[in-house]
């Protein structure tokens, strides 16, 4: 481990406890990513100015320090063309668009509006550029290929390799017409004679809410399923079906409601008889995929993506911790720069839906890898109880009274909600609090633990109060209260201690840095760090 600011090692760990972890971890609820930061900086265009050393947070994006995102995605479905009577992609209308968006997204790096300079500085000097697509898994449906075919592999390298090859042309007219990127007698474009306008220009993104928009399949991810249930909104539940397979089941006399249910249930059709072979041969869904094809799917376009390719490898319910291990190791072997796995049911509340087929054999499996994990990571995933019982306190805080409830089952403290009276205050904090805690508690951290967390902080409006105000701010009060709750369960917590209280009456000493204050205008004033008893 590295220290960033002394570059000096400051601690060693055992790799291969590190990586069992991250597989552990990945398999409970597919945390986390990984990327290879080697590889990222093998393809870094302008290594001069420093290594890569973090992504986005969908990990496509390598980033040097202050650099920013500016990534766009081709739509594909909307580029294919019915020619006697079968599908096929527009490769003249695919290329013009290409150079379009190659165009606005230069332009959008002219145009845009920085938050700091630093970040406008770092972005101008090498005008990264990152375009994508999404709709590639809608396209295979209409050129009947299935998505975990050798052909759907072969048609990935050669889409992407037309994507990168004419986006680096439109780059290189565009250095004719405007200069390259500042940074370039840097890069290694100028030893290999490629003058470009931006030091990259091709990234995968994972689309998400764009595609939605746009009615696409979402990156080069293929179809999650073909009738699934979608939770939207405060757990509200949508049925929705793939609307070109919607219209092949509807021309084939086969589409209702009834089935459209079924599948949504199912999550695949690759074991339906009443659905002739050919479209069950074509319709494949991310479960009806191998982890092997998913990852050699993802390999394919990072074949000719200058920066990263966004792509979640998915998993059946009932996959082992070895399963994610290979894929991990398979992702390297094949040269990728990141990769990211999900296994089906394994967060409490995942978007998208289909069925619930071994549920209680994956939640056993969850459960037992908490206990196998419990002594690493302090982790114990825990659902909330249908039913609990609590206590409710009102605590007087600066900002008026605080409602603090704490529910409790047989296994003990589970959940914690605040309501703020009518006073006001700022009850997004207080509520962001409460589930932090909430999820610390299901997860199996121990409340004396939680306690000392939120015992002791201070807050410059509760503490102005004095006199009648008992606690040190929301948190602290919520501290309390838990502690409270606690003891009367009988846990193990320590006892609640005057100390603070006494030291929130000092009012010679600043409370927020504990220096001495002074008496300026009509109000205590701390030199030190600005804390004003007046606000």
């Amino acid at each position: 481990l590295i220290d960033p600011h002394s570059k000096k090692e400051v601690k060693k760990l055992y790799a291969p406890e590190v990586f069992d972890l991250i597989v552990t971890m990945a398999w409970t609820n597919g945390e986390p990513g990984i990327v290879f930061l080697d590889r990222i900086n093998r393809d870094n265009p302008v290594p001069k100015l420093g290594e890569v050393e973090s992504t986005n947070p969908c990990g496509e994006q390598p980033l040097l320090p202050y650099e920013s995102c500016n990534l766009g995605s081709i739509n594909l479905d909307a580029l294919m063309v019915k020619k006697g009577g079968e599908y096929e992609l527009d490769y003249d209308e695919f290329r013009k668009t290409i150079k379009n968006a190659v165009h606005f997204l230069d332009n959008v790096i002219a145009v845009n509006n920085y938050p700091l300079k630093e970040i406008r500085d770092m972005t101008l000097s090498t005008r990264k550029i990152g375009l994508g697509l999404m709709g590639f898994a809608d396209i295979l449906y209409k050129l009947k290929i299935p998505y975990n075919s050798g052909e759907a592999i072969e048609l990935a390298e050669k889409v992407m390799k037309f994507l990168r090859d004419t986006a680096r042309e439109e780059s290189c007219e565009l250095a004719k017409q405007r200069g390259t990127f500042p940074t370039y007698d840097e890069s290694i474009f100028k030893s290999q004679g490629l003058v470009q306008r931006n030091a990259t220009v091709t990234t995968i993104a994972p689309t998400g809410t764009i595609s939605i928009i746009c009615g696409a399949s979402s990156g080069i991810e293929p179809i999650f399923g073909l009738s699934y249930i979608r939770n939207v909104m405060d757990n509200d539940e949508l049925l929705e079906t793939h609307p070109y397979f919607e219209q092949v089941m509807k021309e084939r006399g086969l589409y209702s409601k009834e089935l459209m249910s079924k599948i949504a249930k199912e999550g695949t059709i690759a074991h339906m008889e009443e659905i002739p072979q050919d479209i069950r041969d074509v319709f494949v869904t991310a479960h009806d995929i191998t982890p092997d094809s998913h990852v050699r799917m993802q390999a394919a376009f990072q074949k000719y993506t200058d920066n990263a390719v966004s792509k979640t490898v998915n998993f059946p319910r009932e996959a082992t911790k070895e399963d994610v291990r290979k894929v991990y190791e398979l992702a390297y072997d094949l040269g990728l720069k990141g990769v990211t796995i999900y296994r089906d049911g394994s967060r409490d509340a995942q978007v998208l839906n289909i069925g619930k087929v071994n549920k209680a054999e994956g939640d056993a499996k969850a459960q037992a890898v908490s206990k196998e994990t419990a002594g690493v990571v302090g982790v114990s995933p825990r659902q909330r109880p249908e039913v609990t019982q609590g206590i409710t306190q009102k605590v007087k805080i600066g900002c008026g009274n605080l409602y603090i409830t704490v529910n409790y089952d047989e296994n003990g403290i589970c959940e914690v909600f605040t309501n703020l009276g009518r006073a006001g205050g700022c009850p997004s904090q207080s509520e962001a609090t409460s589930r932090l805690i909430s999820t610390a508690l299901r997860s199996g951290m121990d409340v004396e633990s939680v306690v000392e967390q939120l015992r002791g902080i201070r807050c410059h409006s509760t503490l102005r109060k004095g006199g009648d105000v008992k606690v040190l701010s929301c948190p602290d009060a919520i501290g309390r209260v838990l502690q409270t709750v606690a003891q009367m369960q009988g846990e193990k917590v320590a006892p609640l201690v005057m100390q603070d209280e006494e030291a929130q009456h000092d009012d010679t000493k600043c409370p927020e840095c504990g220096k001495q204050l002074e008496f300026e205008g009509g109000c205590n004033i701390c030199r030190s760090c600005g804390y004003s008893k007046c606000g």
